[in-house]
């Protein structure tokens, strides 16, 4: 992998991590398309670089993560969030290897962004009359069976945010409450799998941990910096777009792009390829 190649991964990722549409399937298909060589430090570069994205998430909403002015409602938060990753943890550690396992055939990624397309397309109809307006209002409750929504998303071209923010909506949030909820739920579901990739992981061919990866040479190490700075910026500003698009249209316009990419990528992988 060349540092152009690290590039466009980088912008996929910080691109498509929030928005409901798969930034597996995107990752995929733009390994593919560019003919870049699945080894372990390309594995593990496109996890990695979801640090960047974890970081955009805490820089926009840092007064949600660091205000302790009132202690209870940080306790709270907090007491939410990791109550709702838990069954991802747990979910993540057993399934790890079916999971890698699928990421070897895109046909059944392509499958379900369509069907998850389909879905998005019925979403805002189907839960009309939301209850909750703000995190604040989320019970414990209603976090953790969000998590387990969350859970969904191990299946790759599921779309960890699409489900989070159906699981929301099914709960009674809001569009908008369900994606911040999705946003800040994020943070230590893709931190787990961030650590865990990088400092406990030993990766199948080269028997090595992620960070003895990355310190292997001095290119993966530019690539690994490069990649986490990217995926920052580009998340920032795709965070503050998706909040605008589903105030105004709601989740149509991406159930009808996962159609319309889902069909490309299963005739690409099935008669181009």
């Amino acid at each position: 992998m060349t540092l152009l190649q690290a590039f466009l991964i980088a912008v996929i990722e910080g691109l498509t991590e929030y928005l409901p549409v798969s930034s597996t399937a995107h990752m995929i298909f733009t390994s593919s398309y560019f003919g870049i060589q699945e080894d372990d430090f390309v594995k593990l570069f496109q996890v990695s670089i979801q640090f960047g994205a974890i970081l955009a998430v805490v820089v926009l909403y840092w007064k949600k993560f660091f205000d302790f002015s009132t202690p209870k409602t940080a306790i709270n938060f907090y007491i939410k969030l990791a109550s709702a990753v838990v069954p991802a943890l747990v979910l993540g550690k057993l399934f790890d290897d079916k999971i890698e396992a699928v990421l070897g055939d895109p046909i059944p990624i392509a499958i379900v962004l369509i069907l998850g397309g389909i879905i998005l397309l019925f979403i805002d109809s189907r839960f009309r009359n939301p209850t909750v307006h703000q995190e604040q209002d989320i019970t414990v409750k209603k976090a953790v069976t969000i998590g387990f929504w969350q859970c969904l998303a191990m299946m790759p071209g599921t779309s960890r945010s699409a489900a989070s923010i159906i699981g929301g909506m099914q709960q009674g949030l809001t569009r908008h409450a369900a994606a911040e909820f999705s946003f800040f739920l994020a943070v230590p579901t893709m931190l787990a799998v961030t650590c865990y990739s990088l400092f406990l992981k030993t990766y199948e061919v080269s028997q090595l941990k992620g960070y003895e990866l990355i310190l292997k040479s001095d290119e993966n190490i530019k690539m690994f910096l490069l990649g986490n700075v990217i995926a920052f910026i580009v998340a920032l500003l795709a965070i503050k777009f998706f909040i605008e698009i589903i105030k105004k249209f709601g989740f149509k316009p991406w159930g009808w792009y996962r159609i319309i990419v889902g069909t490309f990528l299963l005739i690409y992988f099935t008669y181009l390829k």
